[in-house]
């Protein structure tokens, strides 16, 4: 009786490590985190002080007070200019990542496709020509033995 062998941890990690998911997402992980430092100089440099046309230039200084005195610790404060940064942040970078990223990788897997799916069908037309073809040779071979038959 034959007893498999268990991989080992190592062998396991190492098997883990080198598919490609692990790398890929390796690799999203570091790109993300050097393109937040881009999405947020363009909040912080463009958007922000747009908004700071009408009111004031940092986000975070947005807020509303919820009881009747909202002084140093006392009182209910909510920053809503905080949630209004962040989420303007969400927004450049998912637009971002969706117009530079996402759509033209999807239009070049679509013409990726495509063209394969132009090659399958070249060679199909081309596979029922060469049958249709042999067919053809195969009736004419018959034909002709069917008139050298009747010859003799």
């Amino acid at each position: 009786m034959s007893e498999k062998k268990e991989p080992s941890v190592w062998q396991g990690f190492k098997t883990f490590l080198m598919r490609g998911n692990v790398v890929d997402l390796a690799v999203a992980v570091v790109i993300g985190a050097a393109f937040t430092n881009i999405v947020n100089a363009v909040v912080k440099g463009i958007i922000n002080p747009l908004v700071g046309a009408i009111g004031t230039k940092n986000l975070d200084h947005y807020s509303s007070c919820l009881s009747s005195t909202c002084t140093g610790e006392e009182g209910i404060t909510i920053l809503w200019g905080s949630v209004l940064g962040a989420t303007l942040s969400f927004v450049i970078t998912a637009a971002v990542v969706y117009f530079l990223m996402v759509l033209p990788m999807a239009k070049y897997l679509a013409r990726v496709e495509a063209r394969r799916k132009a090659r399958e069908g070249t060679q199909e037309v081309i596979e029922v020509t060469e049958l249709e073809v042999l067919k053809e040779i195969r009736d004419a071979l018959v034909a002709q033995r069917g008139s050298e038959a009747g010859r003799q």
